[in-house]
């Protein structure tokens, strides 16, 4: 058996030579066959007649289609099938036979088996093949064929019950951390069983799952419930078991400030003119701040009020005292920082900058080739493979 050899010279990227067939809807799905896209594979998005429920989701839209769609699917060819005309899938089984090297899925749980494309079916023709499921809960226990979202793992997951401010309702994360996460853990999952598959031949099954993630984000907060026998509790800005450790309002908006060990502690005092609050025995450890953060918060709180969040920031660079102030996306894409890493990258094709890969290889961020696929703008190209593989050409 060949083994494409990915690191050939001449292959810019560390994916290129490696073909993706994603079926994936939503955000989970096609986040991580971006991340395989941007890492150099090609990747073919498997779209239902009428595409992909994140085209329309909307307003905003940018080039045509949903925001949330174009963030997700550069860098792919798109082909819609419809998955319950047998020679539809039958012609799909066909081309991942001859050109998939990686399988990737996030239907309903149970629905790639149902539709012959489950991972013992095709992993029985093709044994090199790579399959990675996203599920909702797992492949093992009660929920295994539950369906799950962002938010609905947020909250089973634990994650609601320490974000937010204490005595208020519970509020999700805004960003879609579970959706997000385990693509991320998808694509390491591949990536992983690519490396073993040039080093032993023999190709995997990968399960990654939005509860699994969930759960994963909460190993400190497991870790502390384990110690302590005390529920993690909600700390806003702030966290747990580490004072002072938080936001805070400044005259013109608000600053957070880590001072996260003693050291840190005592240049914060300095720093905000009450050197002498480091040394008194209520605050003069970290146990002890914790014990008494209500106290050591009351006091800190009227002398952050009294300067600019940009004096204060001058002030802790100064003293050696990590702060940032809490910026609105529109600041974040516009600093300098941000600027300078050029991760907000120009997508040929595209209207709009997006957000690209937050990864770099010496030294150089891989830059998106295309913008996400119009529906069924590949379907000529995949379908006329699987006729010339049906006919012996291929």
């Amino acid at each position: 058996m060949v083994v494409k050899n990915n690191n050939a010279p001449g292959n810019a990227l560390p994916l290129a030579g490696i073909t993706v067939v994603e079926f994936g809807h939503s955000v989970a799905g096609p986040y991580a066959g971006q991340i395989l896209s941007d890492l150099g594979a090609e990747v073919v998005k498997i779209e239902k007649p009428g595409g992909d429920d994140a085209r329309r989701w909307g307003p905003p839209y940018l080039d045509g289609v949903g925001a949330t769609f174009q963030a997700l699917n550069r860098n792919k060819r798109s082909v819609v099938a419809s998955l319950r005309e047998p020679q539809v899938v039958s012609k799909l089984m066909d081309y991942i036979d001859a050109h998939a090297d990686v399988v990737l899925q996030n239907l309903r749980p149970g629905q790639a088996d149902e539709l012959g494309l489950g991972a013992s079916e095709l992993r029985k023709r093709k044994p090199t093949l790579i399959y990675c499921n996203m599920g909702a809960f797992g492949d093992k226990g009660p929920l295994k064929r539950h369906p799950g979202y962002d938010p609905l793992m947020q909250a089973f997951g634990g994650i609601m019950s320490v974000v937010g401010e204490p005595g208020r309702p519970a509020v999700r994360v805004g960003p879609s951390i579970i959706d997000s996460g385990t693509a991320m853990w998808a694509a390491l999952g591949i990536v992983s069983a690519l490396y073993r598959l040039r080093e032993t031949g023999v190709g995997s099954v990968v399960d990654v799952s939005l509860f699994e993630t969930a759960a994963a984000w909460m190993t400190v907060p497991a870790a502390q419930y384990s110690g302590g026998g005390e529920l993690p509790r909600k700390a806003g800005s702030g966290q747990v078991g580490i004072v002072p450790y938080r936001a805070y309002q400044t005259l013109d908006g608000e600053l957070v400030v880590a001072a996260g060990n003693d050291v840190t502690f005592r240049q914060f005092c300095a720093a905000i003119g009450h050197p002498g609050w480091s040394d008194q025995a209520e605050f003069a450890s970290n146990h002890a701040r914790v014990v008494n953060a209500e106290t050591l918060y009351g006091l800190i709180e009227p002398v952050m009020l009294t300067k600019t969040s940009k004096d204060w920031s001058a002030q802790f660079e100064a003293f050696g005292v990590p702060c940032a102030q809490v910026q609105n996306i529109a600041q974040m894409l516009e600093h300098e920082q941000t600027v300078a890493l050029g991760i907000y990258q120009d997508v040929p094709g595209s209207t709009s900058k997006l957000m690209g890969l937050p990864i770099s290889f010496d030294g150089e961020r891989p830059r998106p080739r295309s913008a996400a696929p119009a529906l069924g703008a590949d379907n000529a190209m995949i379908f006329a493979a699987c006729e010339k593989q049906r006919s012996g050409h291929i």
